[in-house]
This record gives structure tokens, sequence and C-alpha cells, in this order.
């Protein structure tokens, strides 16, 4: 079976105990507004666009609220879709339209209201309500599998800003071999097929660190594209990378041990002190991570 790795970004737009969603014209679902990012977007651009794109305003992008995954097998003969999806807080910079020009129908839907509309499973999932399974057929035609390029990947992470009680920071050191080798970064890495963000995180926390952890704030999310990112494949690929950040607590901290399987790309992991990071060669997201906290 082939495995797609896709990324949506979404908004909740709230206005006096309602919120925006909106659907196709003629299709029987509604959703969150968003939609898929482009090669290289940043998340939060990929908002404001598909905001345009399906609401004629523009909107102004807050916190990200959540971050969840979902897997879907009905887009084609033998395609695992994977999508991760992004929920931000969105303010309007201007009027919403009860519908656009582009055939998508809007709805202003109060929070009491929406459980009884039929909604995309991730848009249940990140309201917070009971998630019923669709039919194949059921699912947005503006969502179909993108069509793979050679050179080109996507990579959806998940890392932690990780602390014990003594407030100490555990850092992971990046092996040889890897684009950004010998720097100091968060713990964390690239989420498996079918894996929810957290998940993911808590995994390679202990096979990154040798440590048992828990979640407990989303921070934000950061972007990164490499078009020419060179790596164990031999050949520079043009990389485009999602990495949302978590607050985790390990509560009975032990040696940081990279317990991973050999040929990983941690070579080491430690516990520092704030100060003491100030002498580190830090990774560009493991610097910002680390200046929030000390701020």
């Amino acid at each position: 079976m082939e495995l797609v790795r896709r990324v949506g970004s979404y908004g909740l737009l709230g206005d006096v105990g309602r919120f925006l969603v909106v659907r196709e014209s003629g299709a029987r679902v509604w959703s969150l507004p968003g939609g898929l990012l482009a090669h290289a977007e940043h998340p939060e651009r990929a908002v404001t666009r598909a905001f345009t794109e399906q609401t004629g305003s523009t909107v102004s992008v807050g916190r990200l609220r959540a971050a969840v995954a979902d897997v879907h097998t009905g887009a084609g003969d033998g395609v695992s879709v994977h999508t991760d999806r992004l929920l931000f807080d969105v303010a309007v910079d201007d009027g919403v339209p009860d519908v656009t020009d582009g055939g998508i129908e809007t709805r202003w839907v109060a929070p009491e209201a929406v459980a009884e509309l039929p909604l995309t499973p991730f848009s249940a999932e990140l309201l917070g309500l009971p998630v019923v399974p669709l039919a194949a057929d059921a699912y947005p035609s503006t969502e179909p599998p993108t069509p793979s390029h050679p050179d080109r990947r996507l990579r959806f992470g998940a890392y932690g800003m990780v602390t014990d009680p003594a407030g100490r920071i555990l850092l992971t050191q990046i092996a040889d071999g890897y684009p950004g080798a010998g720097k100091w970064h968060l713990p964390g890495g690239g989420t498996d097929h079918g894996e929810q963000p957290t998940t993911g995180l808590l995994r390679e926390l202990v096979e990154e660190g040798g440590q048992v952890g828990r979640v407990v704030e989303l921070l934000g999310v950061d972007n990164l594209h490499n078009p020419a990112a060179l790596g164990p494949e031999g050949r520079p690929l043009d990389w485009h990378g999602v990495r949302v950040v978590y607050r985790v607590l390990v509560d009975v901290p032990t040696d940081a041990v990279v317990t991973e399987s050999a040929g990983g790309s941690t070579a080491r992991a430690g516990w520092f002190t704030v100060a003491e990071t100030a002498e580190l060669p830090l990774t560009g997201i493991a610097a910002s991570a680390i200046g929030q906290l000390a701020a």
C-alpha cells in the first residue's frame, strides 16, 4: 500500500458565542475553514490563504490550539493518506460573507448546534466533539492526495521543550551525516504513519533520551524549508518540515541515554541548565524554545 503524508491548517473564528464552518457547494459535510499546505508554505500562511479563498475575507492568525492526525484509506485503491491537522485561533480583519463566488457555503453555528451538523471527523475532533466516521465519498473533493515529487519531502515532526523538576533542559545532539550534525536539538522527530503527534513525541523521548515524560502544553509550530538538504539519501532534496513544539515534564529524570537502534540521527543526549545551553551550538528551533523559556 502506498503511504501518503500531508499537512492541513485550519482556523477557529469565533464571534459572540458562535463560530464559522464551511462546505463546498453541494457537499454533504461541513468543516472548519482551512486546507492543505502547499510545498514550503508556513501553516499560518496556509490559514490566511484558505480563509481568503473560502470566505473572501482576510484574517489574523493567533495561537495554535491543537494538533491531531487522521488516516483515510478511501482516496484510491492501495493508498493510505495520513494528514496532520493544525488548528489556530483566528480573528477576522473584515466582514465574512454568507456565500462566496467560489462556491463555498459559510455558516455561523452556535456551539450547542454544531453537534447536529455532519462534520468532517477531524473538525469534530478539533472541536472536542464525538467523532463519527464518514463514507469515503463524503469527504470534500478539494482535498485529493497530492501527487508525489521525486525530489520533494514533507516531514511532520513533534518536538519537546523538556524539563525536569530542577529546571534542567533535555537536549539531543544530531549525529554525523544528518543536516545540522553536531548541533544540540530538541528531543523529538518525525511521526510515523498513523501516529498522533503527542504519541510520536513521547516515543522519541524514550528513544533519544531514555526518559518518560508527560505532555503539558502545546507551545506552537515551526516551519522549516531547506531546498537542498543533504542527508543519508546522498543527494540534495527539497525538504519541507512542519514541527509542532510541546512543553514536556519529566517528573523522575534519569541519566540521558540514547536507546534507539544504531544508525539513528541522534548521537547523544544530555541534561543542561539554562546557563549551560548558552555555550552549546543549538539548532534554531532549540534556541527559540530555550529563549522563550528563559524570557
